[in-house]
């Protein structure tokens, strides 16, 4: 490979990073709130709201079955407005979190549903406001579920920056394209693959590492 290629290798892996640790930092911090509400507000949950609890569940669900590519270009529109560009890092940061988010959020409900009940009802004999049953009692119990599939969620918008970068989003994903692809260099695809595996590797084996720690301290 060129020095130009190799260049090109190292901007696409720091703009596939940029793209990925944005966006993941924007789904924590939206979809672990959004677990919650659909975790508690379910019946039999500490807010308990059926009507709620299903209206936010169907707009979930929507956004879930739409496919990431149709998804990124029907919110250029919106990435536009609210980034000022809906190419780079900057335009794909906005699908990804939206598409991340509510498969994050659902991932992470399961995991506060599976909380023991009778440590709920403990709390709630003892006197305690059902916030502090949230943040003293569901959360941290379901801290380990909620890591691991919070590292699911980040290994899918890995696959999905892939998608993104091929329609202009940048990293690795539009080197393959471009390079591996559209001039038939076998070797830059197999390089990005094996970059992309390496990363989800990476992530993975952190991920898990993190939740066997939290489920031991449980």
């Amino acid at each position: 490979m060129s020095q130009i290629v190799y260049d090109r290798l190292i901007e696409g892996t720091i703009d596939t990073l940029l793209m990925i640790g944005i966006s993941s930092v924007i789904s924590l911090l939206l979809g672990l709130p959004l677990a919650v509400l659909l975790a508690t507000t379910t019946r039999g949950g500490v807010f308990e709201s059926p009507w709620f609890n299903a209206g936010l569940g169907s707009i979930v669900n929507v956004v879930r079955s739409i496919p990431f590519l149709i998804l990124m270009v029907a919110l250029i529109p919106f990435t536009r407005a609210l980034v000022g560009t809906s190419y780079g890092v900057l335009g794909a940061v906005v699908p990804l979190s939206v598409a991340t988010i509510p498969f994050f959020a659902r991932i992470a409900e399961v995991s506060l549903r599976e909380v023991d009940r009778g440590l709920v009802e403990a709390a709630e004999a003892m006197g305690c406001s059902r916030w502090h049953i949230v943040w003293h009692v569901l959360l941290p119990e379901a801290r380990p579920g909620i890591v691991a599939g919070f590292t699911i969620a980040v290994v899918a918008m890995i696959n999905a920056s892939a998608v993104a970068g091929a329609i202009g989003a940048g990293g690795l994903g539009d080197l393959a394209y471009r390079y591996g692809y559209q001039r038939f260099d076998t070797q830059v695809m197999v390089t990005v693959i094996v970059l992309l595996v390496a990363l989800v590797m990476l992530i993975q084996l952190f991920g898990d590492r993190l939740a066997l720690f939290l489920n031991k301290r449980k």
